[in-house]
């Protein structure tokens, strides 16, 4: 498929997704989002994928929000039938780990699909935040509802009721990025981790996301019972038998995703 606001790079089972608007620093339009959605949907079927980083392009900005003047135009109606948290919650449960790598700013609904990643990469000029109220409305891709689980409902409170922007610094200590590194650097980061990911078992690892995922939204009991049902079928896979194996025989394992 061809795109207009996104590129896809697939190199040696690590896919690259970049939304490609330097121009306006990435803003998040309709279309936009919809090749965001389609673009993720061609990888999750894309067997030779193992592990998806998503950026963005020009060195400004990962994604810096919505488009203002189309959020001025947009009706009731309009937002009423928004498929932005679809599209988000979609990308969240993706059987395949995803790396953000935020070089700049991530505001507004490109926080949001920051947070629905499962790993955030961040240089040190990079910022992030929830400035919808500015605007006189409310994050509405997810962001009152992922910002809470991952920092805590006080600081979530706090960065979404006064629209504070933040550093990659401050945004690494209360945990909303994983790991900050020097400008220029986080595609490279990113990929090592995503080299990483790479050579464990594919299947194991799509388990665990879903494992963790469900677990983060049910009681412990309803968590660990659904792990065990997880670690049943990893069980049951040929790359379980093939990484046991090669632990006892001193090698390397080579999965194959079976």
């Amino acid at each position: 498929m061809k795109y207009k606001n996104i590129l896809i790079d697939v190199i040696d089972g690590i896919a690259v997704l970049t939304i490609n608007r330097p121009e306006v620093r990435n803003a998040l339009d309709f279309v936009t989002w919809d090749e965001i959605k389609a673009g993720f949907r061609e990888l999750k079927q894309n067997d030779d994928v193992n592990v998806i980083i998503l950026t963005g392009a020009g060195g400004k900005a990962f994604a810096s929000g919505a488009d203002i003047k189309s959020l001025q135009e947009r009706t009731v109606k309009e937002q009423m039938n928004s498929e932005t948290n679809d599209i988000l919650y979609e990308i969240s449960i993706l059987n395949k780990p995803i790396i953000a790598a935020v070089d700049g700013y991530a505001l507004g609904g490109g926080c949001e699909l920051s947070m629905a990643c499962d790993i955030r990469i961040a240089t040190k000029k990079s910022k992030f935040g929830q400035p919808e109220v500015n605007l006189g409305i409310i994050p509405g891709g997810g962001g009152t509802q992922r910002l809470q689980r991952l920092v805590g409902i006080g600081k979530a409170k706090e960065l979404i009721f006064t629209g504070d922007i933040i550093s990659a610094d401050e945004a690494e200590k209360i945990g909303l990025v994983q790991k900050v590194v020097e400008d220029g650097k986080v595609m490279e980061s990113a990929m090592e981790m995503a080299q990483k990911i790479k050579t464990k078992g594919p299947v194991a690892v799509g388990l665990a996301k879903m494992s963790i995922n469900v677990g983060s939204n049910v009681d412990l009991y309803s968590g660990l019972y659904f792990e065990r049902y997880c670690q049943t079928i990893a069980f049951a896979t040929e790359d379980k038998k093939e990484g046991t194996t090669a632990f006892l025989e001193k090698r390397s394992a080579i999965f194959r995703g079976k």
